[in-house]
């Protein structure tokens, strides 16, 4: 594992570079597309500083979390060490382009709605500040003791932290400041994936004994020898798949916090998607309309005042009131004859669209929420027609530009190549007793990666390092190899402090920026 040389280096920086560059040409490109006049560059300045931010984060991930995906290749010298890093960061990067942004969403539906409908304001600049630096600050701690903790992990701390502090800032109960329900579907997948990881990857490497005699596949390398052509075979194959699944998932983190920036800072450019054809404008209006008609039949009462209100208040305690469908009807009705009667999204002017897109995503949490709560009672027509509805208010808002996929792909694919030693060296020495089989590595990376694509299908954000350490701790268990205990306690400690320590940092930043700013 010797150091890279001063050709890896030239090219690393040139792809770092080149990927800047990038960015700010497509930054600039939009906005003078959108025909924006510049009359202050602060907006500018923090939204430089806050990508900068958001792509550091991917950045550490890359070296903190995909270092697992390569251990096992590394330690059953099936690919060279720089070979196997540059080959993961290359998959990590396709992976990421690849991705279908449900993660991205999923992450953001976890923030206090009043940040996310404000997210241009001071408030909108420290919960980003806060809960990306706090990230990053636990990420680089673990990593310098080669503790493999979690990115996921961490990043959903540092969102409930956000959370908790602006809920007690604004005098309710902390617990008010968080999507709990969405909180605890993430936890049970980030809690659920290191157990399936320990549990399949021990099964698996009992099955490959029961029925593959090859001695030499339960034992050490010797010397620097590759294994047999068909496990190494596999071994390349899964640390390929982990590679792109790990980018596919974990990427998507990141755009969904660079999107919120992006929509904070240049709203007339990112709130809306701008490339949806005029056509689909008429079609919009039309599914709105027969949607309100249909609230309005399952609850015909006259709608409050101020129906956002009504909707803000649900989204954020999950109380239901005999006002709420009213108001989501109003609320239904008022965003279809605004696209309606600007035509299509691209010619919403300016200064209306915050407000159109504040009023979609309210209305498209509402539905999810009440969908999940089994709020309301519908029928099955009205049902169909107000997921129909979501699903168009979705495609208006939830939309990532390639050139955020290729920014966060250059910085999670640069990352990967930078600092993997101190957690490749956790993973393959210091959790089983004896160095790593050529059947364990296998064992742990196949159910790594099945399980991290899995999640990624269903929208599910899970930790790479947990699923793949426990795989390593599970097979080496099946082969009775024996676990170093300091490690796994140091393993377990990190993952259970990752939590209470990411909110209790990302909270404290969240105050102190919101003094500052």
């Amino acid at each position: 594992m010797g150091k890279p040389g001063l050709l890896t280096w030239i090219i690393f920086t040139a792809v770092l570079g080149c990927g800047l560059l990038f960015t700010a040409y497509s930054l600039m490109s939009d906005v003078d597309s959108m025909g924006t006049i510049v009359t202050t560059w602060t907006p500018f300045l923090l939204l430089g500083v806050a990508l900068l931010i958001a792509l550091g984060f991917e950045f550490v991930n890359g070296f903190h979390d995909t270092a697992n995906a390569v251990a096992t290749v590394i330690y059953t010298h099936s690919l060279p060490p720089n070979f196997a890093v540059a080959w993961s960061g290359m998959f990590n990067f396709l992976g990421v382009l690849m991705s279908s942004g449900a993660v991205a969403f999923g992450i953001i539906a976890l923030l206090p709605v009043e940040l996310i409908l404000q997210v241009g304001s001071s408030s909108g600049f420290a919960m980003i500040f806060a809960l990306l630096i706090a990230a990053i600050l636990w990420n680089l701690g673990t990593w310098w003791l080669g503790l493999p903790a979690s990115s996921s992990h961490t990043l959903i701390g540092s969102i409930i932290g956000v959370g908790v502090a602006n809920a007690l800032m604004h005098g309710r109960d902390g617990t008010s400041g968080v999507d709990w329900s969405q909180a605890l579907k993430i936890g049970y997948s980030l809690l659920l994936s290191p157990l399936v990881g320990f549990i399949f990857a021990a099964l698996l490497l009992v099955a490959l004994r029961l029925f593959v005699k090859n001695r030499a596949l339960y034992k050490a390398p010797e010397g620097n020898a590759p294994p047999p052509w068909w496990i190494r075979g596999l071994l390349i194959l899964t640390c390929t798949g982990v590679s792109f699944a790990h980018g596919s998932n974990d990427g998507q983190k990141g755009m969904g916090l660079i999107m919120l920036i992006l929509v904070g800072t240049l709203p007339m450019a990112y709130a809306l998607n701008r490339t949806m054809p005029a056509d689909q404008a008429v079609q919009f209006a039309a599914v709105a309309q027969v949607t309100q008609q249909a609230l309005v039949k399952s609850a015909p009462t006259l709608a409050p005042a101020d129906p956002r209100e009504e909707l803000s208040t649900y989204v954020r305690t999950k109380t239901e009131t005999p006002a709420l469908i009213p108001a989501l009807a109003a609320m239904t009705g008022r965003i279809g004859t605004q696209v309606g009667g600007y035509g299509s999204l691209s010619k919403v002017p300016a200064e209306a669209v915050a407000n159109v897109r504040n009023d979609m995503y309210l209305a498209s949490e509402t539905i999810r929420l009440m969908t999940a709560n089994k709020v309301g009672n519908f029928d099955a027509d009205t049902q169909s027609k107000v997921q129909l509805f979501k699903q168009q208010i979705d495609t208006s808002t939830r939309f990532i530009p390639l050139w955020v996929k290729i920014a966060v792909a250059i910085a999670l694919g640069l990352g990967t190549m930078v600092g993997w030693k101190r957690i490749v060296v956790t993973v393959g020495e210091k959790i089983g007793k004896t160095h790593l089989t050529y059947a364990q590595g296998a064992s742990a990376e196949l159910v790594a990666m099945l399980t991290i694509g899995a999640a990624d299908m269903y929208g599910l954000p899970v930790s790479t390092t947990h699923v793949l350490s426990s795989g390593v701790a599970g097979s080496m268990v099946a082969n009775g190899s024996g676990l170093q205990m300091r490690t796994i306690r140091n393993l377990v400690m990190a993952w259970v402090l990752t939590l209470p320590a990411a909110i209790l940092l990302s909270g404290s930043l969240y105050w102190l920026f919101t003094q500052l700013f």
